[in-house]
């Protein structure tokens, strides 16, 4: 088998590996790997959170004990991700989708509109 099989075999299983939700430190170690997600960072009236969208699925950032990491500002996600090797991503936000008062019906956004409409920025 050539180096390149043998790389594209490698990135698969670290997909394959990744769960629903993800530590910093099994984050590094998938980047080190060959991970290249497209990262999404969350708006919701002021709390962020963090999704790592791969091959297989979406990955949380979460803490050592799987509760979904939250954050009060994108600072803090800036830095740790720029330090990770990760260099931009996309900026989304949960919104409401109608307005029920006066009769507008709307449909939740997917997670592929969802980052269709969102915001580049960068980590570094």
């Amino acid at each position: 088998m050539d180096s390149s099989a043998c790389e594209a075999c490698a990135m698969a299983d670290i997909d394959d590996s990744l769960d629903n939700r993800i530590t910093l430190k099994t984050l590094s170690r998938a980047l080190s790997h060959g991970l290249s997600p497209i990262v999404e960072v969350e708006s919701m009236d002021g709390i962020y959170t963090v999704r790592f969208h791969h091959a297989n699925g979406i990955s949380e950032l979460c803490d050592n004990n799987g509760a979904t990491r939250t954050f009060l500002g994108t600072g803090e996600i800036r830095e740790m991700l720029g330090d990770l090797g990760l260099t931009h991503g996309v900026l989304t936000w949960a919104d409401q989708c109608g307005d029920e008062m006066i009769g507008v019906e709307g449909h939740a956004m997917t997670p592929e509109e969802m980052l269709a409409n969102g915001t580049r920025i960068s980590f570094r």
